[in-house]
């Protein structure tokens, strides 16, 4: 098993923890008051602001939910939230999702933000907790961008052989979240750490 077959080991536990009957489904929050004058929806990265790659990457459509890729780390955290994603695919292994979460009031967005940081570093703990997998955590700061930005990585080691790089960064601007993950086959040496700094700066700063 490897990210050829989407996104490796730690999908590979999210799609076991969903065919076992952990779907999560959202219930709304941080809805507008009554009256409120509506506010610009919160724009998503594109294909070409993802850090580069040989083949190029394929933006899917803005869609409702938490993408499976990220149930398995996150889906707990985001289960009283209403949560629009985009997936982003190449033509080889390497794939990205954006989740952005509209919370609406800037404290109870900070908490979220916080919450999601301390999950990556959890969700390493917990994979790494199966016999037949290592993971090791790394963090690679913050960022100066709205009300910051964290960027994390996790590396993982299957014993049948898949060995994947994921790189996740938590940004907020306001009262919205947006988080960030790209991952493919690959050690920490294969991660463009620089690159995906910049994505989740721009990620962040056209939130709004």
């Amino acid at each position: 098993m490897s990210t050829t077959i989407r996104t490796g080991v730690l999908a590979a536990l999210a799609v076991a923890g969903l065919t076992a009957g952990a779907a999560l489904t959202a219930a709304p929050a941080g809805a507008a008051p009554a009256g409120a004058a509506p506010k610009a929806a919160p724009r998503f990265l594109t294909a070409s602001q993802l850090p580069p790659h040989p083949t190029g990457w394929t933006a899917g459509p803005v869609s409702d939910g938490v993408p499976v890729e990220l149930e398995y780390c996150f889906g707990e955290a985001l289960l009283a939230y209403d949560i629009r994603h985009r997936d982003f695919r190449t033509e080889l292994e390497t794939n990205a999702q954006q989740i952005v979460v509209v919370v609406g009031d800037s404290a109870k967005a900070e908490a979220l933000a916080r919450r999601l940081d301390r999950e990556v570093r959890r969700c390493a703990l917990r994979a790494g907790a199966d016999p037949e997998i290592e993971a090791e955590y790394r963090t690679y700061g913050t960022l100066p961008v709205e009300e910051g930005a964290r960027v994390h990585a996790v590396h993982t080691r299957a014993a049948w052989g898949a060995m994947d790089i994921n790189l996740t960064s938590v940004g907020r601007d306001g009262g919205t979240v947006t988080l960030v993950r790209w991952g493919q086959m690959g050690d920490f040496s294969d991660a463009p750490v620089k690159a995906f700094k910049k994505t989740t700066t721009t990620a962040v700063d056209k939130l709004y």
